[in-house]
């Protein structure tokens, strides 16, 4: 995913580099969270389960080979295809922190579940924030 304009400012000059350093010379060009290959297409159910097809299995969300296949009524509810992307991830959510034990290869999934509580976190922040602008400006009569 693209850095927004507005956050560029707080990674380093040579961001693109050390990304690359860590998705594919660290990783090996795949995900440490489920271990999906960058660039492929795999099959994924809603549940995080996804069809390995270097090894002919199914893996489960942290890229476990599942032992018993997903049953049919779940492959025809929510499989779905779709490409996987890398994209380095701040484990502390601290861009300036670049250190490597900080950094973390993830695919588009794994890095939205980590994600997941500092954007809750945003959102109440933006939140609160429009709501206390509101009651400045808008005065009691409004």
């Amino acid at each position: 995913m693209p850095i927004r304009r507005e956050h560029r400012f707080f990674y380093p000059i040579d961001w693109p580099q050390l990304s690359a350093a860590i998705r594919f010379r660290r990783a090996g060009g795949c995900c440490e969270g489920c271990g999906r290959p960058h660039g492929q297409h795999v099959y994924c159910l809603g549940d995080g389960r996804w069809w390995d097809a270097e090894i002919g299995a199914w893996r489960d969300g942290q890229g476990r080979a599942v032992r018993e296949p997903p049953r049919a009524e779940d492959l025809l509810a929510g499989m779905r295809r779709t490409k996987v992307v890398l994209a380095t991830a701040h484990r502390d959510h601290d861009t300036t922190n670049n250190t490597g034990a900080n950094l973390a290869a993830f695919c588009q999934r794994c890095h939205m579940l980590h994600d997941r509580p500092e954007h809750r976190r945003r959102r109440w922040a933006t939140l609160f924030r429009r709501k206390a602008l509101g009651d400045l400006f808008r005065g009691p009569y409004a």
